[in-house]
């Protein structure tokens, strides 16, 4: 602020003032004297005292009206953070803890949902595969095709003639897959070790007591003659003069050569049930 300067009065001599203010030697001695202000604040920053300087030294000079002193400004507080309480703190656990538990088990619930869907694709593939007689994966990777099973199942035929027994390879239960039938017999194609069996059911109105025979045997263009693979006897097998039935059951495992042709022979084609169900004759390899 400025100072204001008194009226010097006619003759007086200048008196030196105070420190770092200057005066003519016409103008009257003043006296100096500290404004009052607010008190600091401890958090505040500092202001400089502000001096009024009065121009009343002399007794004679009257005293000029001092103006009235400027308010300070209010002092500006200092922007720090606000102090979080522990309920704040805890809020914000909890949200960080939701957080992480919605996230895993989003992702469980996308794994349970892949797992599903290759689940479902495998199904598809395999029904794909079923239908349309594709091997499975495993085969194509390793190279391997699946091959079909060669066997034969023939069954009776009323139509007999002679022997050996003629045998229907089509009409019914019967089937032949790789096996050929072939002159009233099953032909071998590729040499192996097969299962082979044989069914007959013997069945008359009269026990007169004679021999039942049953005979597998096989043949083959570089042999000659018949070999038999398997054979059942029976004598003694009813009593009385009432109706009977007998049944003989053949099998066993063989290892044919190519070109080998099967055979069945009985002792008497008149005492055979020729019914699919119970007389039969057939093969399969292993």
């Amino acid at each position: 602020m400025q100072p204001q300067q008194g009226r010097a009065a006619p003759g007086a001599r200048a008196a030196p003032g105070p420190a770092g203010f200057g005066r003519r030697k016409d103008e009257p001695s003043r006296q100096v004297r500290p404004v009052p202000l607010p008190p600091v604040q401890q958090n505040l920053n500092y202001y400089p005292q502000i001096f009024w300087v009065d121009g009343c030294a002399d007794a004679g000079a009257p005293c000029p009206t001092a103006a009235p002193a400027a308010p300070c400004p209010a002092p500006v507080p200092e922007r720090g953070r606000k102090p979080r309480n522990g309920s704040e703190r805890r809020s914000a656990g909890f949200l960080v803890m939701f957080l992480l538990i919605l996230v895993a088990f989003t992702g469980v619930g996308l794994s349970i949902f892949k797992i599903f869907h290759l689940e479902k694709e495998v199904d598809e593939l395999r029904e794909s595969a079923s239908a349309e007689h594709i091997p499975p994966a495993s085969q194509k990777l390793t190279g391997q095709r699946k091959e079909a099973r060669r066997a034969a199942h023939v069954t009776g035929n009323p139509a007999q003639q002679d022997l050996p027994l003629e045998w229907e390879p089509t009409s019914g239960h019967a089937y032949t897959s790789g096996i050929q039938y072939h002159n009233r017999g099953l032909l071998v194609s590729e040499p192996g070790l097969y299962f082979v069996y044989s069914k007959v059911l013997f069945r008359g109105s009269a026990c007169d007591s004679q021999l039942l025979s049953h005979v597998v045997y096989k043949r083959n263009p570089a042999s000659p003659g018949s070999l038999v693979l398997m054979e059942d006897k029976a004598t003694n097998f009813c009593t009385g003069q009432r109706m009977w039935a007998r049944n003989s059951y053949l099998g066993a495992l063989f290892k044919l050569r190519k070109m080998d042709s099967l055979h069945v022979n009985v002792s008497k084609i008149a005492l055979v049930n020729f019914e699919e169900s119970k007389t039969f004759f057939g093969l399969f390899k292993l």
